[in-house]
């Protein structure tokens, strides 16, 4: 199999022992690469029950097939995958750039890391040379700095790093794992596994070939793909990027505004996408091999935080501003800066401050609770200092560092109706009360809130269906498009490219064929991308969810959209949940509990997986 480096790298940070095996081809065929062969070795390698922050639960990074390759968004992507200290069910997050080139020209598909260090420690990949080093200078450091010290220490300028910050080396539930300082494995809260092992980093080199079966023919296609990216299908990465979105939800009633109380933001138009590109975005920036570019690197031009440069995307933009009630961009580039620096989820951290707020606001939380802040919704000064105490777990910080569902049940007096979460995971930039299909897509998605597990919010955005209604159909429609979705996060190419597929799983599949020279039908892709789903799904049933965890947050269900506008009144009832769930899981061959069926599992190739759900 070419496209694969072929081997797989073992760590164990308690013994120290290091080892090299070769990938299992038949697996790789199965489960593609990126998060689903990850979601496999986690499974293969772990037991049930593990405490996230166990030394026994294992942290996998794992690339796709085209990694290391010329095709567009294809050849810089990985994805980690642990079990989560959020949602104690399966984790996994992607990010983009050029780590993922680098591990796999250093001859690697995946990385096992299991055990715990006794003391700070970086991984230092150099091709076939690896070693445990210490780190213990790096503690404390952020990513940007680690990264830094790391390339001068180690004399290469072009050594790529994966690192945590604070917020990973004190446990925080939402840390995450950044890579070109500001590019994030955000989700899940795998920074915080990193943390628990005593790993700080993990920097690697690799100046080895990837080869592909049919260069000229791949050549060729990804001619056709680069016209495609720089037409209509691109354009809103390729321009404003995605904070376009808020103008367009804000307009739909769909916009989160101060922790989902509203669905619209009066002052939406001071945040646009428009206008933070006409005043503070100065550079785009694209990834190894990526025809694109859409990374928007913000500059605050005056003022208190002048200076200040980060990346900015709609979610994190949406998260640490109007669900917070901030309307100042220049505020809002510096608590995601500050985000980073300390190496947190952006999103998770925006939901836990808005959160906070919403509690202050109501009586929850006084004065004396958090420390003399004064949390209300839109003050800025507060938001960045409660973000620190996050970060290193002062205070009410430490309550909340733990993410919202947790820190409401510390908290108790009715905290958890405003503890927006689905299995754990903070919610993302949809209000789904008013986006039916999309609300379905949350709700079973196997890492908890998040849209790009789904994408169900597309055809309730562009019109295709009546958003307001639940009814049966919508299953199949956020089955179809998982299964799209986590072949993407497999092979791994980006999301931000799947409009250019014009013939989806055959575009992907002819992808996979001249990369791999393994014949792989379009039907053969499809079959992997719903196998993977299930692969998620047994995965938190082995774990202990269940069609209970399929639930929504409380003002989502309980709380109709107050603003006057097409969408007021729109909330999700039980009832329709319930339909919702039932229609999915029969298009998913699974049982009315959402369990995969034997037959199921037969029909995808998944018979060894059977113990799982024998019983159940």
């Amino acid at each position: 199999m070419l496209g694969y480096a072929g081997r797989i790298l073992r760590v164990d940070l308690t013994s120290g022992k290091i080892e090299t095996e070769p990938l299992n081809e038949e697996l790789a065929k199965k489960y593609i690469g990126g998060i689903g062969l990850g979601m496999r070795l986690f499974l293969d390698n772990s037991k049930p029950g593990t405490d996230p922050f166990s030394p026994d639960n294992p942290l996998i990074v794992a690339t796709g097939p085209l990694s290391g390759t010329m095709i567009p968004t294809g050849g810089n992507g990985h994805a980690f995958v642990s079990k989560s200290p959020a949602s104690f069910g399966i984790g996994e997050a992607k990010s983009h750039g050029t780590f993922g080139t680098e591990m796999k020209r250093a001859g690697y598909d995946a990385i096992i890391i299991t055990g715990k260090a006794e003391k700070p420690v970086y991984l230092w990949i150099d091709d076939d040379a690896v070693h445990i080093m210490d780190a213990q200078h790096l503690w404390g450091k952020s990513s940007a700095e680690t990264e830094d010290t790391l390339q001068k220490e180690l004399g290469d300028f072009y050594i790529r790093v994966a690192s945590i910050g604070p917020a990973g080396e004190n446990l925080v539930r939402v840390a995450c794992i950044l890579n070109e300082k500001t590019r994030a494995a955000g989700r899940c809260g795998l920074g915080a596994v990193m943390g628990s092992k005593k790993l700080k980093a993990i920097a690697i080199r690799g100046t080895k070939d990837v080869q592909v079966a049919k260069m000229d023919e791949l050549k060729d296609f990804i001619k056709v793909i680069h016209e495609r990216m720089k037409g209509p299908a691109a354009r809103k990465y390729r321009t404003l990027g995605t904070p376009e979105n808020v103008l367009v939800l804000n307009a739909l009633g769909a916009l989160p505004v101060n922790n989902f109380t509203y669905a619209t933001f009066k002052n939406a138009d001071k945040i646009s996408g428009e206008y933070l590109n006409e005043r503070f975005v100065a550079k785009i920036i694209g990834c190894n091999s990526c025809a694109m570019r859409c990374e928007h690197t913000v500059v605050v031009p005056e003022g208190q935080f002048k200076g200040t440069m980060t990346r900015m995307e709609y979610e994190s933009l949406w998260a640490l501003g109007p669900n917070c009630g901030v309307d100042r961009l220049d505020v809002i580039s510096k608590a995601m800066d500050l985000c980073n620096q300390y190496g947190m989820d952006s999103i998770s951290a925006g939901g836990i401050v808005g959160f906070a707020m919403d509690l202050y606001e109501h009586g929850i939380l006084t004065s004396e609770d958090v420390g003399g802040l004064d949390l209300r919704f839109g003050n800025y000064e507060a938001e960045l200092e409660l973000l620190k105490k996050i970060a290193y777990r002062e205070g009410i910080g430490d309550v909340l560092a733990d993410g919202v569902r947790m820190a409401a049940e510390k908290i108790g007096k009715g905290a958890e109706k405003y503890a927006n979460h689905i299995k754990g995971v903070e919610m993302t930039g949809y209000d789904i009360r008013g986006l039916k299909t999309a609300a379905l897509g949350y709700a079973v998605s196997f890492r908890g809130a998040d849209h790009n597990r789904h994408g169900a919010y597309a055809p309730d955005v562009k019109g295709s269906v009546d958003r307001f209604k639940a009814e049966k159909g919508r299953g199949k429609l956020v089955r179809e498009i998982e299964d799209m979705y986590t072949v993407i996060d497999s092979l791994i190419v980006c999301k931000f490219s799947r409009g250019t597929y014009y013939d989806g799983f055959k575009d992907l599949a002819k992808y996979y064929v001249l990369a791999t020279g393994v014949e792989m039908s379009p039907q053969e892709l499809m079959l992997a991308g719903e196998r993977i789903n299930n692969l998620g799904r047994l995965i938190n049933i082995r774990e202990g969810l269940s069609r209970k965890d399929d639930s929504l947050p409380y003002k989502i269900m309980h709380v109709p959209i107050p603003d006057e506008g097409v969408s007021k009144g729109a909330h999700v009832t039980q009832e329709e949940l319930d339909l919702l769930l039932d229609d999915y899981y029969e298009v998913r061959g699974w049982t009315s509990d959402g369990v995969p069926t034997l037959e199921k599992l037969k029909e995808l190739g998944m018979e060894d997986l059977a113990d799982i759900v024998e019983g159940k």
